[in-house]
């Protein structure tokens, strides 16, 4: 049976409102969210989020900034993003953090007449060699420790993002984080690349979707539910309910229950 934490919520302005809701509903763990001003590296005092997660019986995961360009063409811009990689690692070394998960940025693209090219495909040896490189930063922050860094999908990997996640999850500290609400709001273009790399899946986002929308509380949507925890059990998978109101993560959990699958 996975272990299922919830995502950090709008509605929690805290981080003691979002430990009292995650203990109130006998969740695991929480998954800070780094796109918040709350859960900024400056933000984040290691002995003070240690004892609350202690005091409670709790663990953290993280979801860094989406925004995260590790390859961005500007050494500036992706040696802070690099190096804001590199702190919360030691973080998470801190806190016995399990997984960060990340997106992987496509890029710039420039608009042609009849397509869109992407600037990391266009450039693709530059781009590999940027991911060759973020690959061994990570391998020496991680060391023995087994973090893992989760890459999760949004709306489809495309070609040259494939060859990077080839090439990160030749490394033990990478894995991947399945969004299954994201794949079937994308037409399911990620499961067939999910599915071949399944022995790679460390952590799992969970929601439920009707057509392009997702986000949806657990059994409101069109998703084969069973079909994912089952799936997430095999692999050891850490499962975040990731709704986005308080109301649809009661709904979510009280799904869970009634189904004995918490």
């Amino acid at each position: 049976m996975p272990m299922f934490g919830m995502p950090t919520l709008l509605e929690t302005r805290t981080l003691e409102e979002c430990v009292a809701l995650c203990k109130q509903l006998g969740l695991s763990f929480i998954e800070l969210n780094m796109n918040l001003p709350l859960y900024q590296l400056s933000q984040l005092d290691p002995v003070r989020l240690q004892k609350i997660a202690k005091q409670a019986g709790i663990f953290y995961t993280i979801h860094l900034d989406e925004n995260l360009n590790v390859s961005d063409f500007n050494p500036y811009v992706a040696d802070s993003y690099r190096r804001t990689v590199k702190e919360t690692i030691e973080l998470a070394k801190k806190l016995q953090i399990p997984v960060l998960t990340m997106h992987l940025s496509r890029g710039v693209y420039f608009t042609l007449p009849e397509r869109k090219v992407y600037l990391f495909d266009q450039y693709r040896e530059e781009y590999i060699k940027s991911m060759r490189e973020f690959r061994f930063l990570c391998e020496q922050a991680i060391g023995q420790t087994g973090i893992k860094i989760g890459l999760e999908n949004c709306d489809g990997f495309p070609a040259f993002q494939r060859e990077a996640i080839d090439l990160l999850l030749s490394s033990p500290v990478f894995g991947l984080t399945f969004d299954i609400g994201h794949n079937h709001s994308c037409g399911g273009l990620d499961e067939a690349f999910i599915r071949q790399n399944r022995d790679h899946l460390c952590h799992m986002h969970m929601h439920d979707a009707a057509g392009h929308r997702d986000h949806l509380a657990l059994g409101t949507g069109e998703l084969d539910l069973p079909f994912y925890l089952q799936l997430a059990g095999e692999h050891n998978c850490r499962v975040v309910l990731e709704t986005k109101t308080i109301a649809a993560l009661k709904q979510s959990v009280e799904w869970l229950r009634n189904r004995h699958f918490l």
